[in-house]
């Protein structure tokens, strides 16, 4: 992994803000689903609710059109009180209860994902005449959390999946994928999108008329090349023309990550500082537990900023305050951080917007969840600060 890189050039966290804390700034989200939106026009953008669901992120995307991606009866509810219109509502979680499709019903969605027989059967029997969706199963190596198998059908699933849906009196409209999170393959799509291809092929008259490209587009953090949203886009709409001759379904994404990561600054403090084994180790008071869970396996490093603290720096294991021996983020990736730094000091997390709050527990070790202070710059000056515990 690269080197995660410091710097004193951000302002300080105020003395009477409680760290660690979340910021969140509502015009980057803005900024990031525009730039989205122009660079895949006539795709449908399906904001992921898990990646962060405050419920000023879900009211500014639903003001400026998004539909939304959702998981969960809770997720539902936030999204209704956001001000989304059922009807932009998407349920992509393959696994459901039957308690979630009444509810999902209830409030007037119509779009479902699946990927198995028996939740055909479910929604066939709890949804009938609903729209739905098969997720098939792809690569998606290039990806920091690939799903191992979890979610998909093979492409002989698919097809069967679809017929049956159909013959169960649901409108099997779709095919859809999901390439992993953090992809930083723009092939990975492109690969996809042909695995779709061959399984509307063979449906003949009944071939899929929606196609879902999933989520993944990748942010950037620590240890390697990124490439932007426009280089994914470019890639996935190549992909589509190269089969436009005989298929052209109504796309739509589900990006989650790159709306929200980068505009989020995680601010922490440094608790202790201390040499073990031959190594200094950096105990903040934020970890795994309260946010910061994508750094499991290492797989998201994230960028690190230290205001106030610019000098030499050196290699440290960076690990969070609870009495968990898996707390720990960091041992094997390069992170070097002030030498000079001691308890008190502000670490900042940058592009971390997304799947942190989310992901914080409720009370490990008597921890409360991570705030957030959500802040928005309007178009003629000045910030707006307002907080929300989440």
């Amino acid at each position: 992994m690269g080197c995660v890189g410091v710097g004193a050039d951000a302002r300080p966290v105020t003395a009477d803000r409680v760290s660690p804390h979340l910021e969140l700034d509502l015009s980057a989200v803005r900024h990031a689903y525009r730039t989205m939106r122009n660079a895949l026009p006539g795709i449908e953008l399906c904001y992921a609710v898990k990646a962060n669901p405050h419920p000023d992120v879900l009211a500014l995307l639903a003001a400026d059109g998004a539909s939304f991606d959702l998981a969960s009866v809770g997720e539902l509810d936030l999204c209704l009180l956001a001000g989304a219109c059922p009807e932009r509502l998407s349920w992509g979680n393959p696994v459901k209860k039957v308690t979630d499709v009444r509810a999902a019903r209830a409030a007037g969605v119509t779009r479902f994902t699946t990927d198995a027989p028996a939740d055909v059967d479910l929604l066939a029997r709890e949804a009938p005449g609903a729209t739905v969706g098969v997720r098939l199963a792809v690569g998606d190596d290039g990806s920091a959390t690939p799903f191992a198998g979890k979610f998909g059908a093979t492409e002989d699933e698919a097809v069967a999946l679809l017929e049956q849906a159909r013959t169960g009196g649901l409108d099997a409209a779709g095919i859809g994928f999901h390439v992993g999170s953090q992809q930083r393959d723009p092939e990975a799509w492109v690969r996809a999108i042909d695995a779709a291809a061959r399984v509307a092929a063979r449906l003949g008259e009944h071939q899929p008329r929606e196609l879902n490209l999933g989520g993944g587009f990748p942010t950037l953090h620590a240890g390697g090349a990124t490439p932007d949203i426009d280089t994914c886009a470019a890639a996935i709409r190549d992909a589509l023309a190269a089969h436009a001759a005989w298929w052209r379904p109504r796309p739509f994404a589900e990006p989650g990550r790159v709306l929200v990561a980068d505009a989020g600054v995680l601010r922490a403090e440094v608790v202790l500082v201390a040499e073990r084994a031959g190594r200094r180790w950096v105990y903040l008071d934020v970890g795994r537990y309260q946010g910061l869970a994508e750094t499991e396996g290492e797989m998201i490093v994230y960028r690190l900023r230290t205001p106030g603290r610019g000098g030499e720096t050196g290699p440290v294991v960076l690990a969070g305050p609870t009495c968990d021996g898996d707390d720990v983020l960091y041992r094997h990736a390069e992170v070097r951080l002030p030498l000079d730094l001691a308890p008190g000091d502000v670490v900042e997390f940058l592009g971390a917007g997304a799947y942190t709050s989310s992901y914080a527990s409720v009370g490990f070790n008597g921890l409360p969840p991570l705030p957030t202070t959500v802040i928005e710059i309007p178009e003629e000056g000045g910030i707006d600060h307002h907080t929300r515990q989440h």
